[in-house]
């Protein structure tokens, strides 16, 4: 005596497993708070177009969604391909930040595509620190990478540095030009991405 599940229960059950407030969802699919909660509680259903909306937005594919599998995951199968969509830029005063894979929420690691604006320290300012740890590698140009605990160190394009980010650390370009860098943050706080704007929000540009 099997019965489908419907869809308030799939799509619950599908957020608990991903860990996801209704404000994630929102945020994520653009569809109202108010909306998913009467989904949920089975006081409205949505069209197709708006299933394919939330759906596109979660990253799952429809079945995925209407499986009303609610059992352990026993792999995840997230994926997330770089574009223009999913990439969110944070101008800072020291960094120009370009945040990949944005589509994907609570990832254990933040891949950022970052050029080091800043060629001194008296022009960077106090050294950046955070939680967890982060690997750099520079894709084009020169960076001197500066520590509070390590004498500064240059590197070139393809030569790269693994840090905990709790030591103060910044990133100067040397020579003409922003040196590009690829950097990728992990740690053990439930939303890293999260953590990294609110930080780097401190130092954004006001125009």
């Amino acid at each position: 005596m099997s019965e489908q599940p419907n869809l308030g229960d799939c799509l619950r059950s599908l957020r608990k497993q991903h860990g996801w407030t209704l404000q994630d969802v929102s945020h994520l699919t653009g569809v109202a708070v108010s909306t998913l909660s009467k989904v949920e509680n089975d006081q409205m259903s949505l069209t197709y177009d708006k299933l394919l909306q939330v759906c596109a937005g979660l990253g799952i594919h429809v079945t995925e969604l209407l499986s009303g599998d609610s059992r352990q995951p026993s792999a995840r199968t997230r994926r997330s391909v770089a574009s223009p969509v999913n990439t969110l830029r944070q101008l800072t005063r020291n960094y120009d930040y370009h945040y990949l894979a944005t589509d994907l929420v609570k990832k254990r690691m933040v891949p950022i595509l970052a050029h080091a604006r800043a060629r001194t320290l008296e022009e960077f300012g106090p050294l950046t620190r955070h939680a967890g740890e982060e690997f750099l590698i520079v894709l084009k140009g020169e960076i001197e990478l500066h520590t509070d605990q390590y004498a500064p160190v240059r590197l070139k394009a393809g030569e790269s540095v693994y840090i905990d980010s709790t030591m103060g650390h910044a990133y100067l370009s040397i020579g003409e030009g922003d040196a590009e860098m690829l950097c990728v943050c992990s740690g053990e706080e439930p939303d890293m991405e999260k953590t990294l704007f609110s930080l780097n929000d401190n130092e954004a540009l006001g125009s």
